[in-house]
């Protein structure tokens, strides 16, 4: 049966919090078309702020410095990847709802922030931080809906195992981004990113069986 948490019984958002939500998303925007016409370490707050219409001091409410806006570029794939997990049935082995909840992000276009913040990071020394940023958020919530689905169960009493597990899903998606980029560099096409896709559930495919060796090349490249 589906997997009844308690996230699936919430309210639906106020119209503040739609409010707060779009205001973000604008400052995220922002940030990211900066980045694309001025480059990495061409652009400070101010430019960001009135790129989104907004002031110095409403940018801070949302984030410390333009690395942790760029670094949200990543939120979004990964907020939506969470709500189809969290859809999966709760008796589910979690790298298995892990898998279908990448599987169920049917447009390829769904992890293009992931590719272009990736892509735009390798291309940038100036952009680790905001790599650095953006891994560390998803380990967080990656280990957040963790221990969400393991509470009362072994597992779930142990922290090392939430901790270990959280971050061996992180690694995987790592070493996904990093196969897709040496075979793509900075294609952005539908087909890369199909393959991009792809990676990310063969990558947990490779954790849940323990890492035992694949029978045949991992994402046949698409063009």
């Amino acid at each position: 049966m589906p997997n009844t948490s308690p996230h699936d019984q919430q309210a639906p958002p106020s119209r503040r919090e739609l409010n707060k939500a779009a205001t973000r998303q604008a400052i995220t925007d922002a940030a990211l078309e900066l980045l694309r016409t001025k480059g990495p370490g061409n652009f400070t707050v101010e430019d960001i702020a009135d790129a989104a219409g907004i002031s110095r001091r409403t940018f801070f409410n949302y984030f410390s410095s333009t690395d942790a806006a760029l670094a949200s570029i990543v939120h979004g794939f990964l907020d939506t990847a969470i709500q189809q997990f969290r859809l999966r049935p709760a008796e589910e082995p979690m790298l298995e709802s892990a898998q279908a909840a990448l599987s169920a992000l049917a447009d390829p276009e769904a992890v293009a922030p992931l590719a272009e913040l990736f892509t735009l990071t390798q291309q940038s020394p100036l952009m680790a931080h905001s790599e650095l940023e953006a891994w560390d958020h998803c380990r967080a919530q990656v280990f957040a809906v963790a221990r969400e689905r393991l509470a009362g169960t072994p597992g779930g009493q142990d922290e090392l195992y939430v901790h270990a597990l959280a971050g061996s899903i992180i690694s995987c998606g790592k070493a996904a981004m990093e196969v897709w980029f040496s075979r793509r560099g900075p294609d952005l096409t539908t087909g890369s990113l199909t393959e991009l896709r792809q990676l990310l559930i063969d990558s947990i495919a490779l954790l849940g069986t323990g890492f035992a060796p694949p029978a045949s090349p991992s994402a046949v490249r698409s063009s």
